[in-house]
């Protein structure tokens, strides 16, 4: 269980480790004052009773809790990522913000591209409006950021946004890969525009895997948050030799998952912030409902999704949904080529993002697929707020400028780098 906001380390020591240069190297270029970074991690630090308060809303208090603690490491880490990449001082930055981690977002495409950024401006998902308002009203109104947060939120439509947009010298987007699509095609060539979608970041437990740990993984990042995350594990590749003891562990692991309310620091799972996931998962499993082992049940009222599990025979064409629920479905396989085919197919290689392997020879090497391999652990384990996030499918992510259109894992500041034309990548 996460600390509660009281128990957090304070950020100490975050001016050296954000705003020192490395060892032999030259400093970023910035436009902002060398206490910034300094300053976000304290006013996030003194303010984090009133941001979690806020985050409850539409997240459990633990995931809360590892929003506020992503964030400062995140923060501390800024300089190093700057240093690394040296982005070039840009005027103004567009963001549409995603409807989940608001506050990580916020500190990620707001406060630490202020460092290099004349003006932010934001516009929140329509889903979570009002928290991601609050979010930044709290912030904003800290003292240390009087005169100073170069942070814009505005609430206008997306073609309002768009045309706001078209003086931005780079737009972030998150949300929808078909949305990406349309808003992307709607900005001039001249505009960096970066695309962060979402992909089914399965996860391979092959013949040699430990059944143990693959099962604690699976339940600890797929009920994270009651599953609402783009980065949990949308299907689970069971080799024959140990799938019956995976779902075993898997269905004894529920038994350790404690259901009830956002704010109840003991709560994994609660009822579903958005209800067209509650929708959409209750359509899927009554759709599978011959294949349910453990759980199963919705309640479509208080958009609660009881922690189920899934046991499915293998299907080559199987295009698992992007569930935002706690539904760990998991699919049988009997040889390893036949995963690492499916991972290459043209519908998976559009949504490529990151794939987990325990014990499975089959799937190797840096990447299968357009999937970025993740050895032994877990998409939300490896994540890290100052390293690019993605895959190179271009549903997971995509860079587009000039007229071209590349997929690769992105960080803003690599790609406003003087590097970026050396980044590797998949064009479309």
């Amino acid at each position: 269980m996460s600390e509660s906001p009281a128990d957090m380390p304070p950020p100490r020591g975050t001016a050296a480790a954000v705003m020192g240069p490395p060892e032999g190297g030259e400093a970023p270029l910035r436009v902002r004052d060398d206490r910034f970074a300094e300053d976000s991690a304290e006013v996030l630090w003194r303010n984090r009773g009133e941001l979690v308060d806020t985050l409850v809303t539409i997240a459990t208090r633990t995931a809360a809790v590892d929003e506020i603690g992503n964030s400062l490491s995140a923060l501390r880490g800024a300089g190093r990522e700057l240093a690394a990449h040296r982005p070039r001082a840009i005027g103004e930055l567009g963001v549409f913000l995603p409807s989940n981690n608001i506050l990580y977002s916020y500190v990620l495409f707001g406060l630490i591209p202020a460092l290099y950024s004349e003006r932010i401006v934001m516009r929140p998902s329509q889903r979570v409006a009002e928290q991601a308002r609050e979010i930044h009203r709290i912030i904003a109104s800290d003292p240390l950021f009087r005169g100073r947060l170069p942070v814009e939120m505005v609430s206008v439509t997306q073609r309002q946004f768009l045309d706001r947009c078209a003086r931005s010298e780079a737009v972030v987007f998150n949300g929808r890969p078909e949305n990406a699509f349309d808003v992307g095609g709607r900005l001039s060539d001249r505009t960096l525009f970066l695309a962060f979608g979402s992909g089914p970041n399965p996860v391979v437990a092959g013949p040699e895997c430990d059944v143990k740990r693959v099962a604690e993984d699976v339940l600890r990042t797929r009920m994270y948050n009651s599953g609402q995350d783009c980065l949990c594990p949308d299907v689970v590749f069971a080799h024959d030799d140990v799938a019956d003891d995976l779902v075993t562990a898997l269905r004894e692991g529920l038994a350790a998952v404690s259901v009830g309310p956002l704010d109840d620091p003991r709560t994994t799972v609660a009822p579903l912030s958005y209800p067209d996931a509650v929708e959409q998962t209750a359509g899927f499993l009554g759709a599978h409902a011959g294949r349910v082992v453990a759980g199963g049940r919705v309640d479509l009222a208080t958009g609660l999704v009881e922690p189920t599990v899934l046991d499915l025979p293998w299907d080559p064409s199987f295009s698992p949904p992007e569930f935002f629920a706690p539904v760990v479905c998991v699919m049988r396989y009997s040889a390893g080529e036949d995963v690492a085919r499916w991972l290459d197919s043209p519908a998976e290689r559009r949504r490529g993002m990151y794939v987990s392997v325990y014990g499975e020879d089959a799937v190797r090497g840096a990447r299968a697929g357009t999937s970025v391999v993740l050895e032994e652990r877990t998409a939300l384990d490896a994540e890290n707020g100052n390293e690019p996030l993605g895959g190179y499918g271009p549903e997971a992510s995509h860079v587009r400028t000039g007229g071209a259109t590349v997929a690769r894992p992105l960080l803003l500041s690599a790609e406003l780098g003087p590097g970026r034309d050396r980044i590797a990548g998949e064009r479309w």
